[in-house]
């Protein structure tokens, strides 16, 4: 018959004290997917009104002026965009960071030091450039004597320019410590076996390399699109004449009174969690694979 042992008097401050950060972290969060529920009497705060979908609804209906969908598909096109390029540019520069570089150190540095830079700055940064770009391109129209061409010209902030360049120095830096740590602990002998057995480069990559790190890659992957999705500070001043779903939730925050803007806000953190549970699938899948091919 086991015994439990009783909890020393040290366990109970940090265990309470973790139970208030989680409460202090995913409260709000739960308040907001509830109060999204509300009645079509309901306000912005507690005590609940009724209990429907009449705010996602009103949601579905739109916001005022705001195209609450064509900036939902601008996300997730800017998304879907930075995860692929995160995925891409991570691997390939783990894979060259494999052997020594001359300057790679610098070059590492570099790269890594964007996260430590105040996220409005690059945003500003980034739109001075595209804006300079835009003066350089006018100039050069004007001076080729392309009119039609000048007064059709707009900018070339945007979307996929430099907001997606705005949001990759947010993500690559992830994605190339990921691929450092994961290429840290990889035995170059799988390849070796690869090449005495007559493989070339590009198939030892894709039928040894690839197969190993594909979690992580996967892991890449997320982490590009969910920092996308939600991010505010790097975009601001980077994306031009459009706006992405999280820039229009933070300028519905002084005009919306209703509860559409928790609605919205329960729909923008349904898309990360289903992000989120596609990755864990996917993992466990490749999990699963491989432990077939191993059995």
């Amino acid at each position: 018959m086991k015994v439990r042992e009783s909890r020393p008097a040290s366990f109970w401050p940090p265990a309470i004290f973790f139970a208030l950060f989680v409460l202090f972290m995913y409260g709000p969060m739960f308040v907001i997917f509830i109060l999204s529920f509300q009645g079509p009497e309901g306000g912005l705060t507690f005590p609940m009104r009724g209990v429907s979908l009449h705010w996602f609804t009103k949601l579905a209906e739109g916001l005022g002026v705001v195209d609450i969908g064509a900036a939902l598909w601008r996300s997730l096109g800017l998304g879907v965009a930075v995860m692929l390029c995160t995925v891409v540019l991570s691997v390939l520069a783990g894979l060259a960071f494999r052997k020594r570089l001359a300057g790679g150190n610098t070059l590492f540095f570099i790269v890594v030091a964007s996260l430590i830079m105040p996220s409005i700055i690059v945003s500003l940064g980034i739109g001075l450039e595209f804006r300079l770009i835009d003066n350089g391109i006018k100039a050069a129209l004007e001076w080729l004597g392309m009119e039609s061409a000048l007064e059709g010209y707009g900018t070339s902030l945007g979307l996929f320019t430099s907001a997606l360049g705005a949001h990759l120095t947010w993500t690559l830096p992830f994605g190339l410590l990921i691929m450092f740590a994961v290429f840290n602990r990889f035995n170059p002998a799988y390849e070796e076996a690869a090449r005495d057995l007559g493989a070339t480069p590009w198939q030892g990559f894709a039928h040894v390399v690839l197969p190993l790190i594909a979690p992580s890659v996967v892991g890449i992957g997320m982490f590009g699109f969910t920092l996308s999705w939600d991010e505010i500070a790097r975009t601001s001043q980077a994306i031009g004449d459009v706006n992405t779903l999280p820039l229009e939730l933070q300028g519905l925050t002084s005009t919306v009174t209703t509860p559409s803007i928790y609605a919205l806000g329960t729909l923008t953190t349904v898309v990360s969690f289903l992000v989120m549970g596609i990755t864990l699938a996917l993992v466990w899948a490749l999990g699963r694979r491989r432990k077939g091919r191993s059995g």
